[in-house]
């Protein structure tokens, strides 16, 4: 057996090798009926014939220290005319600290025992396709994109996954269909990989297979070819996949407003078709699609849906070839589009161009949002509309350009049409610093208006002019950005989110990393200015002057790791504001503080924000005594069984002291989700938030007082059988205490992949 025989290889080229000349993982292509069977236990015949790749780097804490002999790992990587499938052998002693048990879906943090594996199939280093699989199988999967280095983890992939325990450590087999990994048809470069190893137990110890460094731009610089893939890519391209998604959905509903009650009983019948004639195309499509318990299924409350930014996207319509799309939310936000009534979708690879068209029939319901120098104005939409775009980028060493054309379409009461052009670029100087710059441009012509009444309403058409730019330059001593944005008065994306205009910001972030400091026992240790402007843009129309400082802020501060996986930060905001248009510029000095830590196994997460000092009443126009504090707590428990159980906590409060010797103005929230997990396919999962603000006497200013609060109750079951095959049960209370309001909804959903 495998699982016995690997011990014994020599053990010094663990993580020993030079980066620059050790060869890269190689895959070996076997036939379909030498597939091993993925349980986790590495005893296949065909592993014996997988070369061992075993060259892993320390990435966290304090990059490029040597690897303790005692965690090494080994991978292997096997193709067949479908799937890659992966072998990882990881050693620890004892294996008794391993930490990892059930969690929800993308939950995998590094407070965990996982493998990781990332997958650049396009070769350009500017995306990847992810999962990382904890020591219970559970998966976190998405895509990552390294312009602004941030991992999305809405995508959830078809793998199959087993994990096998053993007195020295774990074994792992992952297998990764084909059909799910997008690639050009032919010129593609060779594809890139990395994988990396969780080790939470030994100071948060993250190994990689790539020599990456902290001042590296983004995670991905440092991936390794994957030699042995080019009669593959050739034998796979042009294999055809298409999968139906029907779903029925069955909700019943009763609604109450101060003493009226009506009810409803629904159902609903979706689909989603997703084609892939051959690797660089993609097809997809929606027809009545029922995402509520898509909605229900995240920790906020089902009142705020349909506010932009309000939850992560889940819809797989939107994550397919997210890279391709890859603008950032002022050009273009998915959660503009509410409540889809159809859409489809076409996305294009070639070696150095990829394109992406999609269009959508909006129903009425969502929040539309216009900018403002101190407000942004919602409103509702309330009638029906079509949301169209068209994509377009060429990869080059180093450089992207791409261009896309955006529309919000709203019939007989005008539309929203914006053109737009980005650019993007990398390089590195020969003393090994890093420089990465990005530009966006875009010009809106909008038609689509709202009169005195909030009613839509057709109106002449106003141009605008949207402009953006962003250059960082990183080091081994210092990390440097500078960003800034202007968004002129009468520009609009209705398909983006711009919750300011008529402004100009400009941001500049120092910071001197002063590295490790041996006598206070820190990992790293950095040094940070913050400088921030936001000024307004004149506007003849409204009457807006120019030049007007609406927020400044100075931000000395430093930031630091320590063991334990904690992390902490203090700013001291030499800051003011401005409320209103020709207020006063008020100054708001506070202090700033922020932890994030993993105090024990049991309880793997404990974040706090905190800013106390002189706070802005923005509607009173005046400052007081206040602050802000963000606190979250995580804790996991395994069970009997095999079951675990997750309970995270979230408070909030902000408040402003008036001057009668109580608070002018609070806003507090709770939220508690606890999730009851019987095996990696089904949970229980129960949300409790409440959310209530108000005002009162501040002593000058009499403004009105008033309340506001809603308290929202859920419970979800959800059993997976199956990828794309779920049946799911909810049901909602959302209730306004105040306006006698509530909605209580039962919902069951049955979805199935064909």
């Amino acid at each position: 057996m495998l699982a016995i025989a690997l011990p014994v290889l020599a053990p010094a080229a663990h993580g020993q090798g030079d980066p620059a000349t050790q060869g890269g993982l190689r895959a070996v292509r076997i036939a379909q009926a030498d597939a091993p069977r993925i349980d986790g236990v590495l005893d296949d015949p065909a592993w014996q014939r997988a070369p061992v790749y075993d060259s892993f780097h320390k990435h966290e804490p304090r990059d490029g220290h040597p690897l303790p002999p005692a965690l090494r790992t080994t991978v292997q990587l096997l193709i067949d005319e479908h799937a890659l499938v992966f072998a990882v052998r990881a050693w620890d002693t004892p294996a008794a600290k391993l930490r990892g048990s059930l969690a929800r879906r993308d939950k995998v943090d590094l407070d965990q025992d996982f493998i990781g594996l990332w997958i650049d199939p396009v070769g350009h280093g500017r995306a990847a396709q992810f999962v990382r699989i904890n020591t219970a199988g559970v998966v976190s999967d998405g895509i990552h994109r390294a312009d602004d280095d941030e991992s999305d983890l809405g995508p959830d992939f078809p793998l199959e996954a087993a994990v096998k325990l053993l007195p020295d450590g774990y074994s792992m087999e992952v297998r990764w269909p084909l059909s799910n990994l997008r690639f050009p048809y032919a010129g593609g470069r060779t594809w890139q990989m990395m994988v990396e190893r969780s080790v939470p137990h030994a100071d948060g110890t993250l190994l990689l297979t790539a020599p990456l460094k902290t001042d590296a731009l983004n995670y991905l610089v440092s991936l390794r070819e994957i030699e042995g893939m080019g009669s593959t890519v050739e034998s796979v391209r042009d294999r055809r996949f298409v999968e139906l998604r029907p779903e029925l959905t069955l909700r019943a509903a009763r609604d109450g407003t101060e003493g009226r009650r009506e009810r409803g009983l629904r159902l609903d019948a979706g689909l989603e078709v997703n084609v892939r004639p051959r690797a660089d195309w993609v097809f997809n499509g929606i027809l009545h699609p029922d995402y509520s318990q898509t909605e229900v299924d995240q920790p906020v409350s089902a009142g705020a849906s349909n506010i932009a930014l309000s939850l992560p996207e889940k819809r797989g319509f939107f994550l397919e070839s997210s890279d391709v799309l890859g603008l950032p939310l002022p050009a273009f936000y998915s959660r503009t589009v509410f409540d889809p009534k159809w859409g489809a979708r076409a996305t294009w690879r070639a070696a150095h161009l990829d394109a992406t068209a999609m269009s959508l029939r909006d129903e009425p319901g969502g929040v539309v949002l216009r900018g403002r120098p101190y407000a942004t104005l919602e409103y509702e939409q309330a009638h029906r509309s079509t949301a169209n775009l068209w994509r377009a980028r060429w990869h080059g060493e180093g450089l992207l350009l791409g261009a896309f054309v955006s529309q919000r379409d709203y019939h007989a009461f005008g539309r929203n049409d914006v053109l737009g052009l980005d650019a993007q670029w990398r390089g590195a100087s020969a003393g090994g610093a890093q420089r990465q710059a990005a530009l966006l441009a875009m010009h809106s012509r909008t038609s689509a208006g709202f009169d005195e009444a909030l009613a839509p309403v057709r109106t002449p058409s106003r141009d605008g002019g949207y402009l953006w730019g962003k250059f960082v330059h990183s080091s081994g001593d210092w990390w440097n950005e500078a960003e800034v944005e202007a968004i002129g008065p009468g520009f609009v994306n209705d398909n983006g989110f711009l919750p300011q205009a008529g402004i100009a910001k400009l941001d500049l972030d120092i910071n001197r990393i002063l590295g490790r400091q041996e006598a206070l026992a820190l990992h790293e240790f950095e040094a940070h200015l913050g400088l921030h402007e936001i000024r307004t843009l004149r506007d003849r129309a409204s009457g807006q002057p120019g030049n007007e400082v609406v927020e400044r802020k100075i931000r000395p501060g430093f930031w630091l790791s320590a063991p334990g996986q904690t992390r902490f930060w203090t700013q001291l905001g030499l800051d003011r504001q401005r409320a209103r248009q020709g207020g006063r510029l008020h100054r708001t000095p506070a202090l700033h503080v922020g932890l994030e830590t993993v105090p024990a196994a049991w309880a793997p997460k404990l974040a706090a924000e905190v800013s106390l000092g002189r706070q802005l009443d923005a509607d009173a126009d005046r400052v007081g005594r206040g602050g802000n504090v963000i606190l979250d707590v995580g804790l996991r428990f395994p069970l009997r069984r095999g079951w675990a159980l997750e309970l995270d906590h979230h408070v909030n409060r902000a408040w402003v002291r008036g001057t009668l010797g109580h608070d002018a103005f609070t806003d507090t929230a709770w939220r508690w989700l606890a999730m009851l997990h019987f095996s990696p396919r089904d949970s229980l999962r129960v949300l409790a938030q409440n959310t209530w603000a108000a005002r009162r006497d501040d002593g000058i200013t009499r403004l009105p007082a008033w309340n506001e609060r809603q308290v929202h109750r859920s419970v979800l079951y959800r059993y997976r059988w199956k990828h794309g095959r779920t049946i799911s049960a909810g049901y909602v209370d959302d209730r306004m205490p105040l306006e006698r309001s509530s909605t209580r909804a039962l919902t069951v959903q049955l979805q199935w992949e064909i």
